[in-house]
């Protein structure tokens, strides 16, 4: 079994659907990741800004696992990090598994608590065709889910690098479902 770790750090101070890797990335309490385009208190994503400048920002950082990329590759998907936008690649964590609330511990100091499911877009075409329908599952109950990330929020800022141990704190029960953000 594999520890959780950070597999690679992403951002981008413009609003491109793939972000580059970068060897580090600055998390800010309350704000998001120092330099990337989704940085701020309240929303930062084009779309959602135009319904409601004032809404809360629950994406300040998105999250996805490696075993996604995996997963893809298997079915001929070639798909680096950070090229579906995510900041933080993960690997050795069940991500789409988690409760809302839970809280991610990321090296030695960064906390992020997640707030929802990344809504796939078709933007997501855009960067391969056809993609979109891939980054989709079927659960347990035969019902489709999105497997393309999650959403959070900073809690406790830091420095996080590729390497740095994950560890995730449980909300207090009954645990809420993971929904779109």
């Amino acid at each position: 079994m594999r520890i959780p770790s950070v597999v690679s750090v992403s951002r981008d101070d413009r609003h491109r659907f793939s972000k580059p890797v970068v060897d580090r990335i600055v998390l800010l309490g309350g704000l998001g990741i120092e330099g990337d385009a989704h940085c701020g208190a309240t929303t930062q994503h084009r779309y959602l800004v135009k319904k409601d400048p004032m809404r809360a920002n629950l994406c300040q950082v998105h999250l996805i696992g490696v075993e996604l990329y995996d997963d893809l590759a298997t079915a001929g998907w070639q798909i680096a990090p950070g090229q579906l936008g995510e900041n933080v690649t993960t690997r050795g964590i069940d991500l789409m598994g988690l409760p809302t609330g839970s809280i991610l511990h990321l090296g030695g100091e960064a906390s992020i608590e997640i707030t929802g499911k990344r809504s796939p877009c078709s933007q997501i075409n855009g960067f391969q065709a056809g993609l979109v329908k891939a980054v989709f599952g079927v659960d347990e109950s035969g019902r489709t889910q999105s497997r393309a990330g999650i959403m959070g929020i900073v809690l406790t800022g830091g420095v996080v690098r590729p390497g740095d141990s994950l560890r995730v704190t449980l909300p207090a029960e009954p645990f809420r479902a993971l929904i779109a953000v």
